[in-house]
């Protein structure tokens, strides 16, 4: 029950943080927007159908694949994101902080990322276009913040050649910032490798396979001051499993010493769900 309020203050915290990249920098300055809402105005613009409407008809069945591809719960709080946004977006006034586009580009990018980065981080989205970014994260292991560019990428191209080429490039500036800030702030295609110098290897074996479901190397090892005899235990984590990691390894044998190292690359087999 704790986890599950914690998940919905963030994502409250998330929409409101949203609506406020929208609504003070964003739109003021005219800058188009990105995601399934960007994609909403431009077909709004081609076809005899409202923006809201449209919205509501791309999210159908992108949730469905959701709902399908990542998860139930997934899928439930990235609908409760969406609902919390546009609520916001009707309560906070939009309000001209700045004249200089640039500033509003960068500033509404970067609070917009910190908002879909920690929803992301607790297993939820903004919905729309992030679901869609994360099952291509999944399936090929890569930064969501690439799929993000290269999604609303085409939208700035689109947004080009249908209004003004220079807010165009602003949004260009908003898309960037948002990416890297958002691969800043969601990190589980980080590897890291951990190796645990353990007196008790099965105890800790058998306790991380019960917390992380990850592949274990048991190598043996000598002590090289005292000559006792000890395992290393070798496994290749995510970042967001080391937190878990190093509750396991404090609660089973705390004398245990751990080296984390970051790890370039992964050839195998190697759960990324």
């Amino acid at each position: 029950m704790i986890n599950e309020l914690k998940k919905l203050t963030v994502i409250i915290v998330s929409a409101f943080l949203l609506s406020v990249s929208l609504n003070f920098f964003l739109i003021p300055a005219s800058v188009f927007a990105s995601g399934f809402t960007g994609v909403s105005q431009l077909l709004a613009t081609l076809l005899p159908l409202s923006t809201g409407v449209i919205l509501f008809l791309l999210n159908v069945p992108v949730a469905i694949v959701g709902w399908l591809k990542i998860g139930k719960s997934f899928t439930v709080y990235s609908f409760l994101n969406v609902v919390f946004t546009t609520f916001f977006l009707e309560i906070v006034p939009v309000t001209n902080y700045s004249s200089d586009i640039l500033l509003n580009a960068v500033f509404g990018g970067v609070i917009a990322a910190i908002g879909a980065g920690i929803t992301l981080k607790v297993g939820a989205s903004t919905g729309g276009i992030d679901i869609i970014v994360l099952i291509l994260s999944r399936l090929s292991d890569r930064p969501v913040g690439i799929y993000f560019f290269l999604l609303n990428g085409i939208i700035v191209i689109a947004s080009g050649f249908l209004f003004d080429p220079e807010k165009a490039l602003y949004t260009l500036v908003t898309l960037y910032v948002t990416s890297r800030v958002i691969d800043a702030i969601h990190t589980r295609h980080v590897k890291l490798t951990a190796m645990i110098v353990t007196k008790k290897p099965e105890e800790l074996r058998q306790a991380i396979h019960e917390k992380i479901t990850r592949g274990i190397t048991r190598l043996p090892a000598k002590g090289g001051y005292l000559a006792d005899e000890k395992e290393v235990l070798m496994t290749v984590i995510t970042r967001y499993e080391l937190y878990d990691l190093k509750h396991v390894i404090d609660s089973v044998d705390p004398e245990a010493f751990t080296n984390i190292v970051e790890t370039a690359g992964i050839y195998g087999l190697f759960r990324k769900e």
